[in-house]
């Protein structure tokens, strides 16, 4: 049996339910994030006058760009039934590491932070997989070490580095029909993950080894080399969307990243990923990742409040998530 035959394209049922209800709850479960967001922004546009405006849809997008690169790769790994807690310490020595490189030469300015990103995420990776390690503790040691490693490159926060005049600063700040490149990087990187996810034999095995890993094996799955590939691609994700807030910025800053890794979780778990793997989407995904930007927008309009409203309704809104799931979940299997 080959691995394109054992899942459908993007979510799969996660339960055995036929009927009118579990067609719903599914629909639901799968685009709720979106019909949210079309929500609020309906809401705001009506309460802000500034809020429609290009400019302040520019800004939510260039905002939200960092931590949809990190949110696509975390994606992949929640698909697996995994977790990846070191993405925020990645993100950083991400950034961390092209301001380095970039001392050197613009090509090592790129390869030096996206192939060391990769690496670690190889080795968290190979742990898991191969070592039967929960992904959980794994990556929490891997959050502490990557941070550690960052303070070490840095002096802890002693010798910053600007990256210098030229492509990379142009990479981080430069445009292309009015949107900044990390945008289009984003929309690249969306369409072409989304494929991955749906059309190729890698992408749909995912989903069967989050819903039965050991049905997966059975099967003749690559569980462990598959499991191994979307933490190497969560890490090379974090890291590349740290180096271009860093190009953006122009210098690497180690304090960066601190708490991506629960915005990360926080957006997939919004666009209807079930944290229990088997079930989700990279549209959702993305769509939780503009409903949590658009939501710290309205409160920079507010102008009274001040960030940490974000982190309140952020939370809300995952409590609020989460038991919906569980409920769709459920109706699903009826």
């Amino acid at each position: 049996m080959t691995a394109t035959s054992v899942a459908p394209v993007e979510a799969p049922q996660s339960g055995v339910g036929t009927g009118r209800g579990a067609r719903t709850a599914e629909l639901l479960q799968r685009n709720g994030a979106l019909l949210v967001l079309v929500l609020v922004c309906l809401v705001a546009s009506l309460s802000f006058d500034t809020f429609a405006t290009t400019s302040n849809l520019r800004n939510v997008a260039v905002q939200s760009s960092f931590l949809a690169l990190v949110a696509f790769g975390m994606t992949f790994v929640i698909l697996t039934g995994g977790i990846d807690l070191s993405v925020g310490s990645v993100y950083a020595l991400g950034g961390v590491l092209v301001a380095y490189g970039a001392q050197y030469g613009t090509v090592l300015g790129l390869v030096l932070p996206i192939g060391a990103c990769a690496l670690i995420g190889l080795v968290q990776g190979l742990v898991i997989s191969r070592g039967g390690l929960p992904p959980f503790i794994v990556t929490l040691a891997g959050l502490l070490a990557v941070r550690g490693l960052v303070l070490l490159v840095t002096d802890e926060g002693a010798q910053v580095r600007t990256i210098p005049e030229g492509p990379l600063r142009t990479l981080g700040r430069g445009t292309l029909l009015g949107l900044q490149y990390s945008v289009w990087i984003v929309v690249i990187a969306f369409l072409v993950l989304a494929v991955v996810l749906a059309r190729t034999g890698f992408g749909q095995s995912l989903y069967a080894i989050g819903g039965r890993g050991d049905a997966a094996r059975l099967m003749g799955l690559p569980v462990a080399r598959s499991t191994t590939l979307v933490y190497v691609l969560s890490a090379t994700l974090a890291g590349t969307a740290g180096a271009l807030l860093a190009a953006r910025s122009s210098s690497g800053v180690p304090i960066v990243g601190v708490g991506v890794e629960l915005d990360a979780i926080a957006a997939v778990v919004i666009g209807g990923t079930l944290l229990t793997g088997g079930a989700g989407t990279l549209r959702g995904t993305l769509c939780g990742v503009l409903l949590l930007g658009v939501i710290q927008n309205c409160i920079n309009l507010v102008g009274s409040l001040n960030s940490s409203y974000q982190s309140l309704v952020s939370g809300a809104f995952l409590v609020v998530v989460v038991v919906v799931q569980t409920q769709l979940a459920r109706k699903q299997q009826l």
